[in-house]
């Protein structure tokens, strides 16, 4: 199976099935943020703080990560900030390109792989905004060393991603409403099934997500020569049974040094 495609189809199916994370922002959201109201998401239900960004983002260069579905970059762009949203789906990229059109933003989008940032020069971007999404592919230290060549010095980088402990669970079971642990860490969504259900997974245009450590998610970013400087957690909003236990999303600030 090659992930990267089967995860850009899954995407572009999303967008066609019109799931949460592939909608576009409303035109009276762009208002309030052209007013200066505004607040983005990296996670799935706190915002990211307001003081991890400048005051003013007039002409600040910001890159948006793995991060279509017209939602970050409209935002940060009605905001005052000069964006440019990368994304494996073209379908989602789309997203951005609607706001962008319907709302009078400029906004640039690259269809390609946050693994591999060839068509940036070094140092272009203030700011990487990079919402939960490397769960999408296999290693992470690729996309640590990309963010960290492209960002200037002095750069920030702002990260959504999973804790490893939502995967340890069976999903079906958890459904049933019992916390049974069946996976260990790291794994990923197709590392259990046979080639039937592998075959299936494609035919069903799902995605394949990988349960990274948290050695691998925080000690990476460390590794690849940036300081973390700010963290929170989050969860599903009461929408899974684990979140009664504990949060299941992380958010850091790494700054380039």
């Amino acid at each position: 199976m090659d992930i990267i495609e089967q995860n850009k189809t899954a995407w572009n199916n999303k967008v066609i099935e019109n799931v949460s994370y592939t909608r576009a922002v409303s035109k009276e959201t762009i208002k309030r943020c052209k007013q200066g109201d505004w607040e983005i998401t990296v996670t799935t239900e706190k915002s990211v703080p307001r003081k991890w960004f400048p005051v003013n983002l007039n002409g600040v260069k910001i890159l948006c990560l793995a991060s279509g579905g017209g939602q970050q970059g409209p935002i940060l762009a009605a905001a005052g900030a000069d964006v440019t949203v990368v994304d494996i789906s073209d379908k989602q990229l789309e997203q951005d390109q609607f706001v962008a059109t319907r709302d009078k933003l400029t906004i640039e989008t690259i269809q390609g792989s946050m693994t591999n940032l060839h068509f940036f020069e070094d140092e272009s971007f203030d700011i990487i905004v990079h919402p939960v999404s490397n769960l999408f592919v296999a290693e992470l230290m690729p996309v640590w060393k990309e963010a960290y060549r492209v960002l200037k010095r002095n750069g920030t980088l702002i990260s959504g991603f999973t804790n490893p402990l939502l995967f340890i669970f069976n999903d079906d079971e958890e459904m049933k409403g019992n916390l049974k642990v069946e996976h260990s860490i790291p794994t990923n969504s197709i590392a259990n099934l046979n080639e039937s259900q592998k075959k299936e997974h494609i035919k069903a245009k799902r995605t394949v997500e990988h349960a990274h450590t948290l050695e691998d998610q925080i000690q990476g970013q460390i590794d690849a020569g940036f300081m973390i400087t700010g963290f929170y957690e989050d969860d599903f909003g009461g929408r899974r049974m684990i979140d009664n236990f504990i949060k299941t999303f992380i958010a850091t600030k790494a700054t380039k040094c």
